[in-house]
């Protein structure tokens, strides 16, 4: 038996295959300390954890039909900033009528459709101005996120989760691999290694011309929930749609966390 817990992560396909769930992650915001964008000072990570079978059979089909509706391919990344800014294939949103009927469609699909939403914010200026020495966003953002994923996991008897995460060039998957096999190996303040280690997390990256569904959601979601953490109070119809898939477990564990 194979003791290394990081080469335990690192399993063949075909067990990644046998998983019932899947995850994606993307992120919002960029999780620099030294140069803080005082109009957008949050980083948060996004996860959207879904049903193998039903990403299959609903999300999948769904996802493709909207984009058949106004594209001559399915092969369209639906990218929460370029949607915003109307550019690229979106630049037909610059019509006023299109837009309201496109953005209809989307906050439907995403209301409707079978998936889980975990969402971590890290307030940036909050984080600085309350730790001498504080901790990279990014760290503390997967740290947050791995440890509510893992409650849902053992509530429902899970042992295998493939993570898929769009690739942001060599040395930012680099941070993110060395982060999360440190997570791994050594486990968080609140979840023991071994514990952590009772569940496989193969873990991949793949680049966004590869168009995959659940990557654009977890996109489509980190947006409006970063809008809601800087601006609580103002209105936010996407983030109100998605609010609705948060997790929600036992003992009051929520899928939501924004820190500090």
């Amino acid at each position: 038996m194979n003791t290394d817990p990081i080469a335990r992560h690192q399993v063949h396909v075909e067990q990644e295959g046998q998983s019932d769930y899947m995850a994606f992650l993307d992120e919002c915001g960029d999780h620099s300390l030294t140069k803080i964008d005082r109009d957008f000072p949050v980083f948060v990570l996004s996860l959207v954890l879904l049903k193998r079978a039903e990403y299959l059979t609903t999300i999948l089909p769904a996802i493709n039909s909207l984009k058949l509706k106004y594209w001559a391919h399915e092969g369209v990344n639906l990218h929460s900033r370029d949607i915003r800014k109307a550019e690229g294939p979106f630049a037909f949103l610059q019509n006023p009528a299109r837009r309201a009927q496109f953005l209809t469609e989307v906050s439907n699909l995403m209301a409707t459709l079978p998936y889980e939403l975990f969402i971590v914010g890290i307030h940036k200026e909050r984080l600085c101005s309350r730790y001498v020495k504080a901790a990279n966003p990014y760290d503390l953002a997967l740290t947050f996120v791995m440890e509510r994923v893992l409650h849902c996991l053992e509530q429902r008897r899970q042992k295998v989760l493939p993570l898929i995460a769009e690739a942001r060039g060599e040395n930012e998957d680099n941070q993110f691999k060395a982060t999360f096999y440190d997570l791994i190996t050594r486990g968080t303040d609140y979840v023991t290694a071994s514990r952590i280690q009772q569940c496989r997390f193969p873990l991949q990256f793949q680049d966004k011309r590869k168009n995959i569904a659940g990557i654009q959601l977890a996109d489509l979601c980190a947006h409006p929930s970063a809008r809601h953490i800087l601006k609580p109070d103002q209105p936010n119809q996407a983030y109100d749609v998605i609010s609705k898939h948060v997790y929600r477990g036992g003992y009051n564990i929520r899928g939501w966390k924004v820190f500090p």
